[in-house]
Order: C-alpha cells, then sequence, then structure tokens
C-alpha cells in the first residue's frame, strides 16, 4: 500500500522523512514558551501509526532514555507506518525533577482534560487529542516513585485480549494485570478505542541498564509483532513472560532502620524473610515474612521507614510460571553488548 504523507500540528512529513514537532502548551511565569516536543519517524510504505511517550509523571527518567535509543535504533530505516515519539510529556516536572505539575497536580489522573481548564489539564487535552487519538496504539513508559524500583513489567487491562497480545510480544520479565484508573491516560485512551500498554520499570530520577534494555527490546519487539518493523536485529524473548494476576504492598511493620534481604525479581514462598526493621539502637528488631508465593516486582530503596511505609510489592505467580523463565529473560539482556557511558549518559 501507498504510503501517504502524516500531518501533525502544523507540520507535514513526506514517506520516508523524520523531524522535531513543537506543539505550544503554555508559558512560565517569566514568559518562557514551553512546548510538546514530539519526534516522527515517517516510514516509506504504509503501516500503524504507534505513539511511545515518556515522562507523564516528570521524574521517570527511565522512559526519556529508552526513547532515546528507540529514535537511534538503525531498524527504524525500514520502518512501516509512522512511529510518533513524546520523549518528555510533562517538561514541567521534568525541569523541576518532580513527578507532579507546578500545582501539585498528576498529570495521568487529568485526562481527557479539557482547553479551560488546570494547567494539567490542558496538557491532557493536548496530548490526549494531538498525539495518542492520532494513533493506533502507543506505549506509555513509567517507573517507580523516587526511593522505590520495579522490576520491569508490563501493566495491561483484565480481559482485553488486544494489550495481552501486545504485552507478550513486549517480552517483559512479568505481565501484570491492572484496572484502569478514572482519570489516567490508558483508562481514557481504551475508552476512545486507542489500546495502550504501560511499561514500569526502575526508579524515579535514576537510570537502571537492566530496565532500559528491557524496555527498548520490548518496543522493538512490539513494533514487529505488529508489522512496522522485520525481524533482523530484533531477538525474540527467551522466555515468555511471568503472568501476575494480583499484587499487594507489605508494608513495614514497625519505624525504624530497614535491612532487605531479597530484591525485586525474586520469586519467593509464604513465610521466607523479606526484611528486618531494627531501632537505631538494635534492641529490637521486626521481620517482615512473605505472607504467601509470588515474586517481588518492586521495593523500597531507602533504609529509614516509618511503620506502614510500602517495602516490597509482592505479586503472585501463575501457577506454571517458574524461576527459570525470569533467568533466561535476565541473561539475554546481559548478553547484549554494554552500552559506552556517553550513550548511557
Amino acid at each position: 500500500m501507498t504510503q501517504t504523507p502524516f500531518t501533525i500540528g502544523l507540520d507535514v512529513f513526506a514517506p520516508g522523512t523524520r523531524g522535531s514537532v513543537a506543539l505550544p502548551v503554555s508559558a512560565l511565569p517569566d514568559h518562557t514558551r514551553v512546548n510538546l516536543s514530539i519526534e516522527v519517524v515517517h516510514g516509506k510504505r504504509a503501516g500503524p501509526t504507534m505513539f511511545v511517550s515518556a515522562a507523564v509523571h516528570g521524574d521517570e527518567v527511565i522512559g526519556v532514555e529508552i526513547v532515546r535509543r528507540l529514535l537511534r535504533a538503525p531498524q527504524l530505516d525500514k520502518l512501516r507506518g509512522t512511529l510518533v515519539v513524546v520523549p518528555i510529556v510533562n517538561s514541567f516536572g521534568f525541569l523541576a525533577r518532580s513527578r507532579y505539575l507546578p500545582d501539585r497536580r498528576d498529570l495521568n489522573r487529568c485526562f481527557p482534560g479539557s482547553t479551560k481548564g488546570s494547567l494539567g489539564s490542558r496538557l491532557a487535552f493536548i496530548f490526549l487529542n494531538d498525539v495518542v487519538l492520532r494513533c493506533d496504539f502507543g506505549i506509555d513508559l513509567h517507573s517507580a516513585a523516587v526511593h522505590r524500583t520495579n522490576l520491569p513489567q508490563i501493566r495491561v487491562t483484565p480481559g482485553d485480549s488486544t494489550t495481552a497480545k501486545m504485552a507478550r510480544a513486549f517480552g517483559a520479565p512479568v505481565i501484570l494485570t491492572s484496572p484502569l484508573r478514572a482519570g489516567s491516560l490508558r483508562g481514557e485512551a481504551a475508552a476512545r478505542g486507542t489500546p495502550v500498554l504501560l511499561y514500569e520499570a526502575g526508579e524515579g530520577l535514576r537510570f537502571d541498564e537492566f530496565a532500559v534494555r528491557a524496555g527498548v527490546a520490548g518496543i522493538l519487539r512490539v513494533m514487529r509483532d505488529q508489522g512496522m518493523l522485520g525481524a533482523k536485529g530484533i531477538a525474540r524473548a527467551r522466555a515468555p513472560s511471568l503472568v501476575c494476576r494480583a499484587s499487594q504492598w507489605l508494608r513495614a511493620p514497625s519505624g525504624g532502620l530497614l535491612r532487605t534481604f531479597r530484591a525485586e525479581g525474586d520469586v519467593v514462598g509464604e513465610g521466607d524473610l523479606l526484611a528486618t526493621v531494627s531501632d537505631p539502637a538494635g534492641d529490637t528488631e521486626t521481620d517482615l515474612l512473605a505472607p504467601g508465593p509470588g515474586i517481588l516486582i518492586g521495593r523500597a530503596v531507602l533504609p529509614v521507614v516509618n511503620e506502614g511505609d510500602a517495602v516490597f510489592h509482592l505479586a503472585e505467580l501463575h501457577p506454571k510460571a517458574d524461576e527459570d523463565t525470569l533467568d533466561a529473560l535476565t541473561a539475554q539482556l546481559g548478553d547484549d553488548p554494554l552500552f559506552d557511558e556517553d550513550e548511557i549518559i
């Protein structure tokens, strides 16, 4: 099928071209203009239109690094269809190294947005209508909040066969079914007929090489599965993802100093010792035990906790899952050539 020009904003891209677009959002109090910066890769041949977005939460910098590497992937030279990339959705939070907008709103609770609402509502409206709804599907990149880290995982809507298929193609270590949230990008896009995968990995304000590689590799696999890329240079996951249908946060039994004995990705059994909380003098110690079997998909990284702080995110494994699956996926990413320091920074 013959490819046609792609228009976004006031910019028109001919088949086989790529470039940048700046959609006006607002102005800072000093009248510095703020734009939604978009990168477009428009293939020579017809195919689906896909978006990849990062930093909906401004402190989630792992996604920014993932899309930077994605845009340099040589496979894009033979792209079928159109790739629309938004490296930083929430520029306000990104510049302030904050998860939130200047008024402390969470952008991922502002959808569908409006042209007359709050700053977050206006930004959500522009992003949803000018980017997301222009596409057939998309992948939204996230990380844990500051002081926590996540095992690379894909969140899908229960009972949604489209995102389930995309998630299996992505090949992250874990697929977790997660209900749609009111005001979220994923929820609003689903209501409008645009399926969106949510990738969670790593920690806020930090890079994690394993999480970045898993993200880049997964996006390329989805693009191959959707007919946007050929198979050359894109390895299939060595093992299927672990499927988890429920999860819970395990919380600190008391305040004090936290010593953890397990890490994200560990498969644990009921009664396994996960961590101990001690008072500063060492007079008392309280153990945190696994309440049941599962896989640890997230954890706190700060050694100081208050009683009730979330310490471990434990997901219930599908009965047929096993630890070898995670080991195989980890080994595959570890076998990939290391990036030079300037590639990472």
